[in-house]
């Protein structure tokens, strides 16, 4: 006879609600610094070799959902080129550290997506080091939120969409000619996309035009056998929020959900898995929303 089956986790306990502790980091913020420390699946991702032997570059994987992204992918058996800021040195060696863990090859590559040569190398990297690229997530993003219009600097709002979208032109530009059939390529939208805040205007913006770069790329790549999706979260716990949000809004952030907290980089990560994975074959060009019940779609 087999056992009692596991008891199945109830959402709403899994973690603690809001409000977090108010707190602020300057930019680009620190996983180290934040209360409190965000889970990226470390003790509770468990990998099922969906990924094996794949080749995969995940910019912003130093923290927050590109960390999750790329313990998720190497304990499904991938290797992983790690893209990030120099100045988030400490947390890329902490997430390759992870990869290592769990096997797999973790190779750092630090720079400003912004920089189209810098997005070249990252994908030289992938083939010098790997041989090959099989995954591409653009996941590295920028924000600063504003009052008012006047407080945006044309500069901002240009770095904004070099950092957000820009970079996924120069990537997939470079990358996909060079794919092989069956390759994927991932980008991280947002609700913002659908629900934007006046405070984001630059950054929802730039998460709009992901979803519709995304649902266009996807009819020009599938001609070569790859496939193109994006995810697009609600609120999620990373250093991108206490550094760049007012202590009251971030004891608040996520409180505006069915689950009345923001979620945890760990559990977006299944999302990025799958559509990876050869188990999503029939799905492209579509955008998969994990909102904590404020999905527009």
């Amino acid at each position: 006879m087999q056992g009692a089956p596991a008891a199945r986790p109830d959402p709403r306990k899994l973690y603690s609600r809001a409000p977090q502790p108010k707190q602020q980091q300057t930019i680009p913020g620190s996983e180290k610094e934040m209360r409190p420390q965000a889970d990226h699946g470390e003790e509770s991702y468990r990998g099922s070799a969906k990924l094996q032997d794949a080749a995969t570059l995940i910019t912003g994987a130093d923290s927050g959902i590109g960390r999750a992204i790329a313990i998720a992918f190497a304990r499904e058996g991938a290797d992983v080129l790690i893209g990030y800021l120099e100045e988030e040195e400490e947390d890329a060696q902490e997430t390759a550290a992870w990869v290592e863990k769990a096997g797999r090859t973790p190779i750092l590559s630090s720079g400003d997506v912004g920089d189209e040569k810098y997005c070249l190398s990252l994908v030289e990297r992938s083939f010098k080091e790997f041989g090959k690229l099989d995954v591409l997530v653009n996941n590295a993003a920028f924000q600063l939120p504003h009052e008012t219009l006047e407080e945006w600097s044309s500069e901002q709002f240009e770095r904004t969409f070099r950092t957000n979208l820009f970079s996924m032109f120069y990537l997939c530009k470079a990358a996909l000619p060079r794919m092989k059939p069956g390759g994927v390529i991932i980008n991280t939208a947002s609700i913002q996309a659908y629900q934007p805040s006046g405070e984001l205007l630059d950054y929802a913006s730039s998460k709009s035009a992901i979803v519709g770069f995304t649902k266009a790329l996807s009819k020009l790549a599938i001609g070569s056998g790859i496939r193109v999706n994006a995810v697009a979260p609600g609120p999620v716990w990373t250093p991108l929020i206490p550094s760049t949000f007012g202590a009251e809004k971030v004891a608040e952030f996520g409180n505006n959900t069915l689950f009345e907290r923001p979620a945890q980089p760990a559990e977006l990560a299944p999302l990025f898995v799958f559509l990876a994975s050869p188990e999503s074959s029939y799905v492209t060009g579509e955008v998969y929303g994990a909102t904590g019940g404020r999905s527009p779609f």
